[in-house]
């Protein structure tokens, strides 16, 4: 019996701890007191095995990018536009040699300030109409089921009503105070917004980006054209329209890939 404690305790397995109070199948008055390590195949100490174990900078630089890239990418994205935007605000404003438009604005007749203030008015009660119409018709579970539908009679209708109100909008003549002009404008902005209620489903992050490239775009076309020492600008307005079409399909497909 006592023989084959003995061999028990020769043949313990080595470990990394030391075994203290441990109660073993051998005798209570054999303790290991020195510790043994335990080998394994990726303990290795040659610079071979270690290095395998490390990253590569192939796996480094394929990695897929994280936050903070993005991050960095659209700070630098806005940098660039404010920095670009502020440059054509300096020379603008006059603080150049040159005069700004500013400067030239106390020559202006006042038919075209008028214009000027009748533009801003009516793009910006289009937007509330639009966004008061769109409201109106997502918390409408009828109007809803019309409009969501996918079949070609829905389609062709949505268009249909699109393009006729704003021919009709356009062809009668402008004239001042309330008239029909402005009321088949009421009922195109009407229309738009209703047209666009179902793009609510998407989630509110869409829409509220939507909202934010809208304001961006406005308010930086509205400070060059406030700005701008000349009508150069105004033969900018294809790469305008193609910009204006990127940032839409853009927030649109940032959103879809979620």
């Amino acid at each position: 019996m006592l023989a084959a404690s003995k061999v028990c305790c020769m043949t313990l397995p080595l470990t990394r701890t030391i075994l203290l109070n441990k109660k073993l199948p051998c005798s209570k008055t054999q303790i290991i007191k020195s510790p043994f390590w335990r080998t394994f195949s990726n303990d290795g100490r040659e610079s071979y095995s270690r290095g395998a174990r490390r990253r590569t900078i192939k796996e480094t630089i394929m990695a897929p990018a994280g936050d903070t890239a993005f991050n960095i990418g659209k700070g630098a994205v806005a940098g660039g536009a404010v920095f670009g935007i502020g440059a054509l605000c300096f020379y603008g404003l006059g603080l150049s040699n040159k005069a700004g438009a500013i400067d030239q604005a106390v020559l202006w007749p006042e038919y075209v300030k008028e214009r000027i203030k009748s533009t801003y008015f009516y793009f910006g009660s289009s937007i509330a109409i639009t966004a008061a119409s769109a409201v109106t018709v997502f918390r409408s579970p009828v109007m809803m089921n019309l409009l969501s539908k996918n079949s070609f009679l829905a389609i062709a209708g949505t268009f249909a009503a699109m393009i006729g109100s704003g021919m009709v909008a356009r062809g009668i003549e402008y004239r001042p105070g309330f008239g029909a002009k402005q009321m088949a404008w009421i009922v195109h902005s009407a229309i738009m917004g209703a047209v666009l209620a179902p793009m609510c489903i998407l989630g509110g992050p869409l829409v509220m980006r939507a909202a934010w490239y809208t304001a961006g775009v406005v308010g930086g076309l509205s400070a060059v054209a406030v700005c701008a020492p000349s009508d150069k600008f105004l033969n900018m307005t294809g790469p305008l329209a193609i910009g204006l079409g990127v940032v839409f399909a853009s927030s649109l497909g940032k959103n879809s890939s979620y």
